[in-house]
């Protein structure tokens, strides 16, 4: 039965946007794609022999023996599978460049650099969970809405607010003064929060963690204060928007969820969560995000060098990260980091949570918190999110749905997320069926973002994944 509820290396990337930019003129003649296994992100099963009609950058049609219009272009896809583009509900842009944070990689070009990338990894829809500066994000938000730009596009949080001297951690993470407030009293964050709905913002975004990540004996940051994210949750609603938190430990998922808050970002990770929040969330229709490759990609590098033969991992990297995982004493010094063993405790909790929760009927939506970190690669952490979902227990089916439909729910997308005549043409044509073969999700032939085929060198090259993943 259906979970869906409603009909969503700089220098390379940056050439690859400038080739890229010829592509991304609207096309004259309709697309018609034959033979497809498709996959329609509403949770049914592939349909086998479908054909896809694409005019004017939508879905115009789906069926068997679809009548070709004059002068369309026919892609024969027998043996392949289409599915709607992947979507991040929880992501980051502008945060990081090869193996440094720090606002210095707050740039236009670097952005656009990630958004690219997202796009060649099917990726088309990129929510930017906070950390970013306007007018510029708003400006580039506008831009990616209407295509005038190759790449993902882009929906977000403008700042967000963060605890004084807490989390988002200022120095760890390089972070300019502007990209986060950082209120002391309750009118403060109400100011905050009316300065972004203001801007535009799509959500607020609240950090509610003292960052220990479950390492034994580590000392926390000071932590958000109650009446500063009830004062915020409370004026978000007022001016009419959703309150995303990054959340960590169980007890704080309680208390926001308890306050109101709309969407738990990440997933709870150091105890089950128990019927007291399942209760809590399924009255308030709380969503979740639980982000399980935040932690695995903490040491999944140090421990697979091996990947760095996947050409579909390698299409990722910037030479300087390239450099660091193939560094034995970078990964032999992760590997004994006191975080990595807390990392591998809260994935497995996070793993079991997402299970837990999808059983119950909670609205969970798809991300990972990709661009936050260098570890976090866009496009390559989603594909992993994917695999890691289905080893949490889900179905590859239920898998891809959560990375399509359900994604798009969550953001309230109506017009993506989906295979249905009406919707954009946002579509990764894959060998294989990931429905039967998780791997396969991994083998992108092509990728349709509006109805524009997108150039470039990932298609075709995944043939050679390492098994271990």
């Amino acid at each position: 039965m259906s979970r869906y509820r409603r009909p969503a290396l700089l220098t390379l990337m940056t050439g690859l946007i400038l080739a890229h930019g010829v592509a991304h003129a609207r096309p004259d003649r309709p697309v018609l794609l034959r033979h497809a296994t498709v996959i329609d992100g509403t949770g049914s099963a592939p349909q086998a022999d479908t054909d896809i009609l694409i005019r004017d950058g939508h879905i115009a049609a789906t069926g068997q023996h679809l009548p070709s219009p004059a002068h369309a272009r026919t892609i024969d896809l027998s043996g392949q599978t289409v599915l709607p583009g992947l979507i991040s509900d929880h992501s980051h842009v502008g945060q990081v460049s090869g193996t440094q944070n720090g606002e210095v990689n707050y740039t236009r070009a670097n952005i656009l650099a990630a958004l690219s990338q997202y796009e060649h990894y099917g990726v088309l829809t990129v929510t930017a969970l906070g950390l970013n500066r306007s007018p510029m994000f708003d400006d580039m938000r506008r831009e990616q809405h209407a295509g005038l730009n190759p790449g993902a596009d882009l929906f977000g949080v403008d700042q967000g607010i963060g605890a004084p001297d807490g989390v988002p951690p200022q120095n760890m993470f390089h972070l300019g003064a502007d990209q986060v407030f950082r209120p002391t009293t309750p009118d403060e964050a109400r100011a905050a929060v009316n300065r972004m709905a203001d801007e535009g913002t799509d959500l607020i975004k609240l950090w509610v963690d003292d960052f220990r990540n479950g390492v034994p004996g580590a000392h926390g940051l000071p932590k958000m204060r109650p009446d500063i994210y009830r004062a915020a949750i409370t004026q978000a609603h007022l001016r009419g928007k959703r309150v995303a938190a990054h959340i960590h430990d169980l007890s704080d998922a309680r208390a926001l969820v308890a306050a109101g808050v709309d969407i738990l970002a990440h997933g709870v990770r150091d105890k089950p969560v128990d019927a007291t929040l399942i209760h809590a969330m399924t009255q308030q229709g709380t969503g979740y995000i639980a982000t399980l490759d935040l932690d695995e990609a903490n040491y999944i590098f140090a421990e697979h060098p091996e990947w760095l033969d996947d050409p579909f991992l390698s299409f990722g990297l910037s030479p300087a990260l390239r450099q660091q995982f193939a560094d034995p004493a970078w990964r032999e010094k992760v590997l004994a980091a006191p975080l990595t063993a807390a990392s591998r405790k809260a994935l497995a909790m996070n793993m079991r949570n997402l299970l837990t929760l999808y059983r119950a009927g909670i609205a969970i939506g798809f991300g990972t918190d990709s661009g936050a970190t260098p570890t976090r690669i866009p496009g390559f952490a989603e594909h992993r999110e994917f695999r890691l979902s289905v080893m949490a227990g889900l179905t590859p089916l239920q898998a891809i749905t959560l990375a399509t439909g359900d994604a798009a729910h969550l953001m309230q997308l109506t017009d993506r997320g989906t295979i249905a005549p009406g919707q954009l043409a946002d579509l990764l044509v894959v060998s294989g069926n990931p429905a039967q073969d998780p791997a396969a999700l991994d083998h992108i032939q092509q990728v349709w973002h509006r109805g524009r085929q997108v150039p470039g060198p990932l298609a075709g090259q995944a043939a050679t994944t390492p098994r271990s993943r």
